[in-house]
């Protein structure tokens, strides 16, 4: 199989830090880390406990944390947390109690991070997994990193601890996700549209807090994923444009407009697309405040970098 190619503007994008994904002064903490992809997704994942994983784990997570840590959208106050709690090195496996509480948003954000700082070019993607439970496809993030030889690969550095893989018998290599294990906001939409899959069978794993599944949800996930592949690589439960607020009706006009949409959020990502498209639609592109609805401390109007 001959090397596969990323054109030089690409690789560039994406093995730069963004503002979220960049450590800042407290790069020096990178200075130990390996180099190597799977390396680095175990090391994200032995500094962050995810919050939903306190009773298979046996682990009580205090209540602040739970309401706090996973509001944390930069990389930077992430490894500051983490550090307050635990000044060893990165790579030092933490106990769970001096991990940073969060969501798997914040796994793929510190591993695209890492992987960045390494020189390997990163991206989150936002999307949708089937491993969280049969017959639904769960609301999920990953990391999607390149491989010089096979291309861009998906990794979910959530899966990399034994431990939480056996939780969910997981029967793949975590940092080589089958993409229809995982079907990126894009794909899953355009598997609605075409009628192969059912939209209800898309969103929060039940129980949720309400009716959080639908043609919607997956509306959100496709903002959320185009920010991420400009680099703005928000909270899950961040909204804005069109369908933001949580608003659970579309109309043909919103539809069309994530047709167009669906085609740059996909597992062929085609570069200059997905840059202009975020450039030149409002309805799209984050703007500087969103609204966050967050989970445990409700909705709330925040100003981004």
């Amino acid at each position: 199989m001959p090397p596969a190619r990323l054109a030089p503007d690409a690789a560039a994008f994406y093995a730069g830090q963004s503002a979220f994904t960049d450590p800042g002064a407290l790069a020096p903490l990178y200075a130990d880390l390996p180099d190597d992809p799977a390396q680095l997704a175990r090391t994200a994942r032995d500094l962050v406990f995810h919050r939903l994983e306190g009773e298979p784990l046996r682990h009580a997570v205090p209540r602040d944390r739970l309401h706090h840590d996973a509001e944390t959208r930069y990389v930077d106050d992430i490894l500051r947390l983490i550090t307050e709690r635990n000044d060893a090195p990165l790579t030092r496996r933490r106990a769970f109690g001096d991990r940073f509480v969060g969501v798997c948003r914040d796994l793929a954000l510190l591993h695209c991070s890492f992987l960045r700082h390494a020189g390997i070019p990163a991206r989150l993607r936002s999307g949708f997994a089937d491993y969280f439970g049969p017959g639904f496809h769960s609301d999920h993030a990953v990391t999607e990193y390149w491989d010089s030889e096979r291309g861009w690969l998906l990794a979910d550095p959530q899966m990399t601890d034994p431990a939480v893989a056996g939780l969910w018998k997981i029967d793949f290599d975590p940092m080589d996700v089958p993409r229809d294990r995982f079907l990126v906001a894009g794909k899953a939409w355009q598997a609605i549209r075409t009628g192969e899959a059912d939209p209800e069978t898309f969103g929060l794993h039940p129980p949720a807090d309400g009716p959080m599944f639908g043609e919607w949800f997956v509306a959100h996930d496709i903002r959320i994923d185009l920010a991420a592949l400009n680099k703005v690589e928000t909270l899950l439960w961040d909204t804005w444009g069109t369908g933001a607020g949580g608003g659970r009706e579309m109309d043909d006009t919103a539809r069309e407009l994530y047709d167009r949409a669906a085609l740059v959020a996909s597992d062929d990502v085609p570069f200059a697309a997905a840059l202009q498209l975020f450039a030149e639609n409002e309805q799209l592109r984050t703007p500087k405040t969103v609204l966050s609805l967050a989970p445990f401390n409700g909705p709330t109007e925040a100003t981004l970098r």
